[in-house]
């Protein structure tokens, strides 16, 4: 993907972020839609696959770049890719078989304090105004969840596939943090190319388990349409976009965009599917972007 060719307002990476966001914020609806058609483990290996087809035709001229690289380095790459490709979404996925998307967003949004908590053990300390940011941000994400309404949190309760997605989130919150250690000089195209074929090794055989022990595919235009977005847009482009940001503006700082998805789910609700925003979805939003801009607006992207 020639980024480098835009503009730079086209990518910034806050707007990079944004819209990995927006694309992921579809891929909870898609993914809970599907749930009854396209089995968890195999609509992962087919958002990877077609993912894959996406990035090789921009990956090929660049796969030399892995030539030569240290052992350390191919160990990084491999945990990156399971953690990234052949855990989380095969997590999350596994997650809105068992749980709604309204569970599941709100504990994605634990990633950023996942991040902060995991950097805080390895000798990060987060500056005032970024705990101030994530915890403004967050107050944001329960007011949407919880509907404005504190009653409405206390009676949320987990169940196994709020399980699936603490493990999801920590997944999550491990790759991003990873990125900082990937190998400098491999291509953008090349990284996702070299991640992608690693985590499909580990979604091939759990798919087949899966199929084999009677779980069935019911494809349809729907189905079909529904996986071809999970691959195109939160799997190529998301993870184009993320992977670029996150390099620029690190792990804490770009994990906290994960927040926008609650406020996301808001918008798409309100425009496919005719629902009323409330008063709570406006504050709730207000809150998600004032903690963002506390963490980011003072700094220089």
């Amino acid at each position: 993907m020639p980024l480098s060719r835009l503009p730079r307002s086209l990518t910034h990476p806050y707007l990079l972020l944004t819209l990995t966001v927006l694309f992921w914020s579809g891929n909870m609806v898609v993914g809970r839609g599907l749930r009854d058609a396209v089995p968890p483990m195999s609509l992962a290996l087919a958002r990877w696959v077609l993912a894959l087809l996406l990035t090789l035709p921009f990956a090929w001229p660049h796969l030399h770049t892995l030539r030569g690289l240290p052992r350390g380095k191919w160990g990084v790459l491999l945990v990156l890719g399971v953690l990234g490709i052949g855990a989380y979404n095969t997590l999350a996925y596994l997650a809105l078989v068992h749980t709604t998307a309204t569970n599941a967003a709100l504990l994605n949004s634990f990633i950023p304090i996942a991040i902060i908590a995991i950097t805080w053990f390895m000798g990060h300390r987060a500056t005032l105004l970024e705990s101030i940011g994530v915890a403004v941000s967050f107050a944001g994400v329960m007011t949407i969840v919880g509907r404005g309404d504190p009653a409405v949190l206390a009676g949320l309760s987990l169940n196994v596939g709020d399980l699936w997605m603490l493990g999801a989130v920590l997944s999550w919150a491990l790759y991003t943090i990873g990125l900082r250690w990937r190998p400098a000089g491999l291509h953008p195209m090349a990284l996702l190319a070299v991640l992608t074929m690693i985590g499909l090794v580990v979604l091939v055989p759990l798919a087949w388990w899966e199929l084999s022990h009677g779980a069935q595919l019911h494809l349809s235009p729907v189905s079909l349409a529904g996986v071809a977005y999970t691959g195109v847009f939160p799997a190529f482009l998301g993870y184009v976009f993320y992977n670029r940001a996150v390099g620029e503006v690190g792990a804490s700082r770009g994990g906290l965009f994960i927040h926008l998805m609650p406020a996301f789910s808001t918008i798409l609700a309100t425009v496919f599917l005719g629902e009323i925003p409330q008063i709570y979805h406006f504050l709730g939003i207000a809150l998600i972007l004032s903690g963002i801009w506390l963490t980011t607006g003072f700094k220089k992207g």
